[in-house]
């Protein structure tokens, strides 16, 4: 690969053809710092502006109280821990995303869901929520949401989008409309990391979406009916593009509830698994963020974080 960066200079692969001009006769008399400054300045910056570093969009999903929750919060704070930006995307209408960040119910009683601003909807789709028939528009705004909305602690931004249990009914097309669209640009248009914390029933996901998503996971424990409800998920993806769904096993006791977890897989690739930790139970009976009380739990999820880099990469690379 070559990529031109000014004058004649190229750049190729990750020897820059430059470098032949520092090397002998460029570094005699000069100071070696400054040359050095200044091969980074004119030759190196401007190369790295035009690369762009590929982030992780991951989806979570499982039967409730499978611990899907927890994975997502632990993933979020692994990545925002280096350095990365994160959106944490919080899509299951039993929203909980924020108690596992250990946010105070105060806070969270502030934090409205996205499908819940009829105003918001109403001036972006051009339709409000509940009224019957009308046009509405099909690509709205939504590029300013996650700043505007979404509720910003260190490196992650936490943002609500499913509707309550306590939200009234009727026509719920325009929410659809605009979750899809902010789902889409979250995934396929920003640059941030963005885990996706979502129900078993993945309504808000649009093949576009689902395209961008760099891996698509169901929590399940040992169990008929979590286990069950992974294969109706993948059934689901596969109506969408997903090609692979990727399993992780929590709450596992020993060597035998994962040999039948593994054997009730049936085509489900297990990524990894998490063992069943009083630390975490702990951490939500003190409304404290399980990942700060439970190392156990830290070392596991970040071995299934390491997997999926690697299972992308490898993906790229074929």
């Amino acid at each position: 690969m070559s990529r031109n960066t000014g004058g004649n200079q190229q750049v190729r692969g990750s020897a820059p053809g430059p470098l032949a001009d520092y090397k002998g006769e460029a570094f005699r008399g000069g100071s070696l710092i400054i040359k050095i400054n200044s091969l980074i300045n004119n030759i190196y910056t401007p190369y790295l502006k035009h690369v762009k570093i590929h982030v992780m969009k991951i989806a979570v999903t499982g039967k409730g109280g499978v611990g899907k929750t927890t994975v997502s919060a632990t993933l979020s704070y692994l990545y925002a821990s280096e350095g990365h930006r994160v959106i944490a995307v919080d899509a299951d209408p039993d929203a909980n995303l924020a108690a596992a960040f250990g946010l105070s119910p105060e806070t969270v009683s502030k934090i409205r869901p996205i499908a819940e601003m009829s105003d918001l909807i109403a001036e972006r789709t051009g339709a409000r929520p509940g009224s019957p028939g009308g046009v509405f528009r099909l690509n709205p705004q939504v590029d300013d949401i996650p700043e505007e909305f979404g509720l910003r602690f260190g490196n992650i931004t936490l943002l609500i989008t499913g509707r309550s249990k306590e939200a009234s009914s009727g026509c719920y097309c325009p929410e659809s409309v605009l979750l899809r669209r902010l789902l889409k640009h979250m995934v396929v248009e920003r640059d941030e990391v963005v885990v996706l914390d979502m129900e078993a029933g993945i309504e808000h996901l649009t093949r576009g979406t689902s395209e961008g998503m760099d891996a698509f996971i169901v929590v399940v424990e040992p169990g008929q009916r979590s286990i069950q409800t992974a294969h109706t998920v993948r059934d689901l993806a596969t109506q969408l593009g997903i090609r692979e769904v990727l399993v992780v096993a929590n709450k596992v006791r020993g060597e035998a509830d994962i040999e039948y977890i593994k054997r009730s897989l049936k085509g489900l690739t297990l990524v990894g698994t998490l063992g069943f930790d009083d630390n975490v139970m702990e951490a939500d009976i003190k409304a404290a963020p399980p990942y700060e009380l439970s190392p156990t739990l830290v070392q596991g999820v970040r071995a299934i974080k390491d997997y999926l880099e690697r299972h992308v990469r490898a993906k790229g690379n074929a």
